[in-house]
C-alpha cells in the first residue's frame, strides 16, 4: 500500500511538471502571462490652482470676497505594489493591462490662500500644508519583446489621488483628483523568474472644483488640478 501511495505522488509530480512544462512551451512568447512586484523611487506633484470665490460678506454689502491661492511643489520618495498581465500578439510584441497602487501619503509641502477684495486689496491671509495619497492608476501597457530576458513598454490609462490639506484656518479637507497617465519602462530577467525594472510615469489631473471650509465657516470655492511624475525603480516575479 505504501508503495502504491509513493507511486501515485510520483505520477502527480510528473503531471504537474510536465503540465507547467507545457504551458511554458505554449506560450507565444515569454513574457506572456502574469506579472507582480513592487517598485521605489522618487516623485513630484506640482498643483494648479485657480481663482476662487467666496461666501464671505464685505460690509458694506453684499459684495464677496474673492480668494486666491499658490502652493508648492510636493517633492517625495514614493513606492507602490503593481500587477499586471501581458497577452502575446505575437513573438515579437505583447499588450499588457495592468493596476498599481501607491500606499501611505507623501511628504508634505506649504501653500498660503488669501482673501483679497474685487479690487485686489488683500483682506486676510492664512497658511496651509497639503500632501498627495490613495494614489493609483490602471493602464494598458504595448511592449517590444528584446528577447526572453529583456523588454521594453510603454503605459496608457487612468489614474486618481487625493489632495489632503489643512492649516491653522482649515480644518483637515481632501480634493479627490482624477486624469490620465503616461509611462515608459523596461524589464530585465535576472533569474528563471524575478525581474528588475526602471520606470518612468506621468500624471495630468483634470481641474475639479472644490469647496473647503475655514474655521471660521467660510467656505472657499476654487478649481484645482496639477500634474506629477516619478521615476521608480523594482523588482518582480514572472509566472
Amino acid at each position: 500500500m505504501k508503495q502504491l501511495k509513493m507511486s501515485a505522488l510520483v505520477l502527480a509530480l510528473t503531471s504537474i511538471a510536465t503540465g507547467s512544462a507545457m504551458a511554458q512551451s505554449s506560450k507565444t512568447n515569454a513574457w506572456e502571462g502574469a506579472s507582480v512586484g513592487i517598485s521605489a523611487g522618487y516623485g513630484q506633484f506640482t498643483p494648479k490652482i485657480g481663482s476662487g470665490t467666496t461666501d464671505k460678506v464685505i460690509a458694506p454689502g453684499p459684495t464677496y470676497a474673492l480668494a486666491t491661492a499658490s502652493a508648492n511643489n510636493v517633492n517625495t520618495g514614493t513606492a507602490n505594489i503593481n500587477a499586471g498581465y501581458n497577452f502575446a500578439i505575437n513573438s515579437d510584441y505583447v499588450l499588457g493591462i495592468g493596476a498599481a497602487y501607491y500606499p501611505g501619503a507623501s511628504s508634505s509641502a506649504p501653500g498660503s490662500f488669501s482673501f483679497t477684495t474685487p479690487g485686489g486689496t488683500v483682506l486676510s491671509s492664512a497658511s496651509v500644508q497639503y500632501n498627495v495619497k490613495n494614489l493609483y492608476s490602471v493602464y494598458l501597457a504595448p511592449g517590444y519583446v528584446i528577447d526572453k530576458d529583456k523588454l521594453v513598454y510603454a503605459k496608457v490609462g487612468y489614474t486618481g489621488a487625493t489632495i489632503g490639506l489643512n492649516g491653522p484656518s482649515l480644518p483637515y479637507s481632501t480634493v479627490n483628483l482624477t486624469g490620465y497617465t503616461l509611462g515608459v519602462g523596461y524589464k530585465q530577467m535576472v533569474t528563471q523568474s524575478i525581474y528588475l525594472l526602471g520606470e518612468f510615469n506621468y500624471a495630468g489631473f483634470s481641474n475639479k472644483t472644490a469647496t473647503v471650509t475655514t474655521s471660521t465657516g467660510t467656505n472657499v470655492t476654487a478649481p484645482f488640478g496639477g500634474t506629477g511624475m516619478d521615476f521608480l525603480v523594482g523588482v518582480g516575479y514572472r509566472f
